[in-house]
């Protein structure tokens, strides 16, 4: 029997502004003893319907909003007509890559599941104790609509953690290569889904990488720093840069640059295994000056608390990165953090500015790429921001 549960007013307000997260302080009663993962009904505090949802009293987000104002049945149907809506937006994408994400969690009316697809291969996350549930439904439905010839799991440690969750990442279907080659915009990149970032490549920044690259002339000096695989400076390349810096810690990045570059038939270019921050600090002291930076970091700020020290650290990269722009240079500076917004960016932007007296010119707003929606309703599904800015002559 599906169990009730009791909104405040607070929630009851939230869910009619159609924001699909419950927490436990937004919850005013539960009828009877639930599990993780159990599918509840949603009331007011004056017996409306609010919607259907799955509930988990361990985790922070107490219940995720799978339908709005009605009672569904999370069943095998369900499941695959959510997924079916999510692939059919997105069919046109495919004229620009094959490699795309497919479901982007609550955006898709999914919340907790995760599908990106490389070619034939998908690289799954089941994040939430309530998708845990519909595992078998996700992947059989996976199957008879997209066909692919392997599936392997990446769920994120940290998300399963918070909902008690073990995390266990392996082939779940079929076969998957240690690699391949994925095609964007006629720019080729090699993805290990086994081992690379998150599940397997940054598709978020395609949009990105597309219109940054459209800005490149031909010899232009190009520093791609938090550079991972390399998609940025690959891109530049492609488009006639006459010299590619890349720069990151990880040490597993350099050999997949490396083909990445031979893939695209880029002859010039550098690799750096360092600390970006120290690399900008030597860099700095020098003469040298390049003619478009990308700043791509990871989250700096994984919650509000950790705000201000990820804008301390943002002011820092902006003002160095300018100090070795050249004039009439560009800077595209990103943030994937929702704590993080477009207006902090721009804060810090003219901040440096003031404090380096030079006039910059913002030339475009970035966000993420349309495969990863936007909900209005869901403020923090807007999280990758980003600025391209021209250093103006004195």
């Amino acid at each position: 029997m599906v169990k009730k549960v009791i909104l405040n007013r607070s929630g009851t307000d939230k869910i009619r502004s159609l924001n699909p997260w419950i927490y436990h302080n937004e919850i005013k009663k539960v009828s009877g003893v639930v599990e993780k993962g159990d599918v509840v009904y949603l009331y007011s505090p004056e017996g409306e319907l609010l919607g259907t949802g799955y509930i988990n009293p361990e985790s922070k987000i107490s219940v995720r909003v799978l339908a709005f104002f009605k009672k569904v049945n999370p069943d095998m149907d369900f499941v695959k007509d959510r997924v079916s809506r999510a692939f059919t937006k997105r069919i046109k994408i495919l004229d620009r890559s094959d490699a795309i994400r497919i479901v982007h969690s609550e955006a898709d009316g999914l919340p907790g599941l995760i599908v990106d697809m490389y070619g034939k291969y998908l690289s799954i996350q089941v994040n939430t104790a309530g998708m845990e549930r519909l595992r078998e439904y996700v992947i059989d439905a996976l199957v008879k609509i997209l066909d692919p010839e392997g599936i392997i799991e990446r769920s994120d440690e940290r998300s399963r953690e918070k909902e008690g969750l073990q995390t266990e990442n392996k082939i779940i279907y079929g076969k998957v290569p240690e690699s391949i080659i994925i095609n964007e915009n006629n720019v080729r990149f090699y993805v290990h889904l086994e081992k690379g970032q998150k599940t397997g490549f940054y598709l978020d920044q395609r949009i990105n990488r597309y219109i940054v690259s459209n800005y490149i002339k031909k010899g232009d000096q190009v520093l791609d720093l938090f550079s991972n695989s390399g998609g940025f400076g690959i891109y530049a390349g492609v488009k006639g840069a006459g010299d590619i810096t890349f720069v990151d810690i990880s040490r597993n990045v350099k050999p997949l640059i490396e083909k990445n570059c031979e893939l695209n038939n880029i002859k010039r270019y550098t690799i750096y295994r360092e600390n970006v921050f120290k690399f900008l600090t030597k860099v700095s002291r020098t003469e040298k000056k390049y003619d478009l930076i990308v700043l791509d970091p990871p989250s700096f700020a994984k919650n509000k608390h950790e705000a201000k020290d990820a804008l301390r650290g943002f002011k820092f990269l902006v003002s160095k990165s300018l100090e070795i722009l050249r004039e009439g240079g560009l800077l595209a500076v990103f943030s994937c953090s929702y704590h993080i917004s477009m207006e902090d960016l721009k804060k810090i932007t003219l901040d440096v500015s003031k404090n380096l007296k030079y006039s910059l010119e913002i030339v475009k707003h970035l966000f993420q790429d349309e495969d990863h929606p936007y909900l209005l309703n869901i403020p923090a599904s807007l999280y990758l921001k980003g600025l391209l800015i021209r250093k103006n002559e004195n």
